[in-house]
């Protein structure tokens, strides 16, 4: 397993990370446990999660991940030094009325998020803690264009948000601080608010980055890399499309697609063709086209980590030996010419 440094810290993550989203609603306690069994035993010590996890979010299942998280960890303590554990605060973006009447970034919203987390984690400290989505309206979850709406309250302001990590530093109870679902102008804004001592700089952004939705190119990726806030990768399989499961209209049984109407992202018009066009360059290479789409990810300069996940110990040692994949420079051209020819289906 690659390690990577995480943004100007002194912590060293896998370049790929367990995602955890899934548990409490299509996995049991039990199958988170095996799966972090198996990641940690291959080399994974990244592992991510929110409050509002497991998805689809509900009121009945909300915290349920972080507590699967955290039974683990008590079982593990002498593990817990050597692993980054990251967790999210639901920003008012995320539309969850029974996340505190719809969550928020602003210091009363982050002191009870953060008091109830480490409670479910069962740890006295979070390595990464991250702001779900701006607090303010921004283009995120499939709308690529932005479109400026002065009549929409922008909830918690940067300093506000800064200023309670920084007390969240200095109490002990996160490490660093990072963000979700940003804007390269909500990125550099909180850069520069840092850089005046503002609050912690974020460390990392979770973006979501795969072969369907590259948007992360055009204006993160040169902030990623020149101010060291490298992208955590999250849907890098676009939700199984890009494994090929799906292609021809197929809903195989249990998968994700099959049994939440709510996940369209990744089945717009134009990303059929596209994910058809991609499997079938894998193939042609004598490549699992799951691995092929895990490795594209992974291999990109400003990715610090690629955040997968998976329901089955099948799928988790399956997608685990996509950190053995390196693909040649003649078939990372191939994929961008079908990138040219269909960008961005599915934002």
């Amino acid at each position: 397993m690659e390690y990577r440094r995480l943004g100007t810290t002194d912590l060293s993550v896998s370049a790929l990370c367990l995602g955890t989203m899934t548990w409490g609603e299509q996995n049991s306690e039990a199958d988170a446990h095996a799966q972090l069994d198996m990641a940690v035993a291959a080399g994974i010590n990244f592992i991510d999660a929110a409050e509002m996890y497991p998805v689809p979010p509900r009121a009945e299942t909300f915290g349920r991940t972080e507590a699967y998280l955290g039974t683990w960890l008590a079982k593990n303590k002498s593990l817990r030094g050597k692993l980054v554990v990251a967790t999210k605060v639901t920003g008012r973006g995320n539309s969850l009325p029974h996340v505190r009447g719809g969550g928020g970034l602003d210091r009363a919203n982050i002191l009870l998020a953060v008091d109830a987390s480490l409670k479910r984690l069962q740890t006295d400290y979070i390595d990464l803690y991250q702001t779900h989505t701006p607090d303010r309206p921004a283009n995120r979850f499939g709308q690529l264009d932005y479109v400026h709406a002065p009549e929409s309250p922008d909830g918690a302001p940067f300093e506000e948000t800064l200023a309670t990590m920084a007390e969240l530093v200095k109490a002990g109870k996160i490490r660093h601080f990072g963000v979700s679902n940003e804007t390269p102008w909500g990125l550099m804004r909180q850069l520069g608010l840092a850089a005046k001592d503002a609050g912690p700089r974020p460390q990392a952004i979770q973006n979501p980055y795969n072969l369907l939705n590259r948007s992360f190119d055009v204006g993160l990726a040169e902030v990623a890399l020149r101010e060291r806030v490298g992208l955590l990768a999250y849907s890098p399989l676009a939700m199984g499309v890009l494994a090929g499961k799906y292609l021809g209209g197929a809903r195989p049984a249990g998968a994700r697609l099959s049994l939440y109407e709510r996940f369209k992202r990744y089945s717009t018009p134009r990303a059929e063709p596209a994910a058809a066009a991609y499997v079938r360059i894998a193939r042609d290479a004598g490549l699992d086209p799951a691995h092929m789409a895990l490795a594209f990810v992974t291999g990109r300069p400003f990715v610090t980590s690629n955040i997968f996940g998976a329901t089955t110990l099948e799928q988790l040692a399956h997608n685990l030996a996509s950190a053995e994949v390196r693909l040649s420079a003649d078939l990372l051209a191939a994929l961008d010419r079908v990138h040219a020819e269909n960008p961005n289906p599915c934002p």
